[in-house]
């Protein structure tokens, strides 16, 4: 049995109990660069991984180009070695030309929805309580917080916890 926090019970299915996953960082604050993109590459075929999950996507004029794509090039060595790779399809569609990673060595996946709601209520300052799906794992124990804009979230957030310490 799975579930997070309580919620979304259900059974796993596909999981090897021998299964280790390996993490190799490509992404840093400055952006995701071809190099380390390459590097990670190489680090994981030389450590023997069988399956690469590859959840990085690009918007690209031209994403076909396999010979300029560092994850097209990257899939491609790890092909050569005998080492899956699974890519993200992208986050723009459903238009036309919205996936990425489409080099033919690789197998593309994209996300859905999942089969259920996580149902959370708001209740605003004049007790009108609206109900809505969210992801809420945690108990706001009655406590009214602003309505804020969400740029301001941040700061917002850090003002009220620090009233609420005083």
């Amino acid at each position: 049995m799975a579930s997070m926090l309580g919620l979304a019970q259900g059974t796993i299915r596909g999981g090897v109990p021998s299964t280790r996953i390996s993490v190799y960082k490509v992404c840093w604050s400055t952006g995701c660069f071809d190099e380390n993109i390459l590097v990670a590459f190489d680090d994981a075929i030389l450590d023997g991984v069988d399956i690469l999950s590859v959840s990085l996507g690009f918007d690209s004029a031209d994403n076909s180009n396999h010979f300029k794509d560092a994850i097209s090039i990257g899939a491609f060595h790890a092909m050569r070695d005998g080492v899956l790779t699974v890519v993200a399809g992208g986050n723009l569609g459903p238009h036309p030309v919205s996936l990425h990673n489409l080099a033919p060595w690789t197998i593309v996946v994209g996300a859905s929805t999942i089969d259920r709601k996580f149902i959370t209520k708001v209740k605003l300052g004049d007790n009108t309580t609206y109900e809505g799906v969210s992801l809420n794992t945690f108990d706001l124990a009655e406590t009214l917080y602003p309505i804020i804009f969400g740029g301001d979230a941040s700061k917002t957030i850090v003002d009220v916890f620090r009233r609420k310490s005083r």
